[in-house]
């Protein structure tokens, strides 16, 4: 089987927003056994950080790979500006994800191999589908040559596109900040984030999350990249919903007082 032919590609791709449909109803059933959610009947677990750092990692090389592979398609540094900072701006998000943020956790939890080795499927596979498209496809594509032009960096979708996707990027890493420091060293409580946009939603890191890609959607104004955007949404809205019901239950007087949303200010 040939995985780098156009048939290939957009048959997976309307695989994958099938299948985060299924996943979108089934976590509003089943609690994605990591984090806050985690318990034993998930079956063997690993250390969180190295977890962490084996499941966002092979998105990154994926990446990679494909646009190193790819610059001979561009004839000069114009021709090219716009690929490069698909990669970059992609590749910035994943470099933290993948080497920083995963030795930036505390404490010595756990998660399951099965969550790890899902995840690393659904990173080798995302990989892929956008590198594949922004490097191999798009270049090729007559439309898509003519529209990733240097010209696109000025576009109105590019410019809002990356306005959302920094954003979006503040606000998950201020988020994960927010998390990580609610205990101080030796304590084991636990609390309820208040801090940035945690004084609105109970899950301010995934909606810094689904914004970022949502950004990234629109500045790359593709299938490929709304893929991105659908997954997220469809994997972090109902497991906000999840951590919704959670932090009820641990701090019930606090939260009514709160009026708390899962992820969306004031709506959801």
């Amino acid at each position: 089987m040939n995985i780098f032919t156009l048939d290939f590609f957009y048959d997976l791709l309307f695989i994958m927003f099938l299948v985060g449909l299924v996943v979108f109803i089934a976590l509003y059933f089943i609690d994605a056994g990591y984090g806050k959610m985690r318990t034993e009947k998930w079956g063997p677990a690993m250390n969180n950080k190295v977890g962490w750092f084996l499941m966002e990692a092979p998105v990154f090389l994926v990446m990679w790979y494909l646009y190193m592979k790819s610059l001979s398609m561009y004839d000069g540094l114009t021709a090219r500006a716009p690929y490069l900072l698909f990669f970059l701006f992609f590749e910035f998000h994943y470099f933290q994800r993948s080497f920083v943020f995963p030795f930036l956790l505390k404490g010595n939890g756990k998660m399951p191999f099965i969550i790890m080795f899902c995840s690393v499927v659904w990173n080798l596979i995302n990989g892929y589908i956008q590198g594949y498209f922004l490097f191999h496809i798009a270049p090729s594509d007559p439309f898509y040559s003519h529209l990733y032009s240097a010209s696109w960096l000025t576009s109105p979708q590019f410019i809002i596109g990356t306005i959302i996707f920094f954003t979006g990027w503040v606000i998950n890493m201020h988020s994960d900040h927010v998390i990580r420091h609610l205990r101080k060293p030796g304590d084991t409580n636990h609390y309820l984030p208040k801090k940035g946009l945690y004084k609105y939603v109970t899950s301010a890191n995934y909606l810094g999350e689904i914004t970022e890609w949502l950004g990234f959607a629109i500045l790359t104004w593709s299938l490929a990249g709304l893929l991105f955007f659908w997954f997220s949404c469809c994997n972090l809205v109902p497991r906000s919903n999840a951590i919704y019901k959670k932090y009820a239950e641990e701090f019930p007087d606090e939260f009514d007082a709160k009026r708390l949303k899962r992820i969306i200010p004031f709506i959801y």
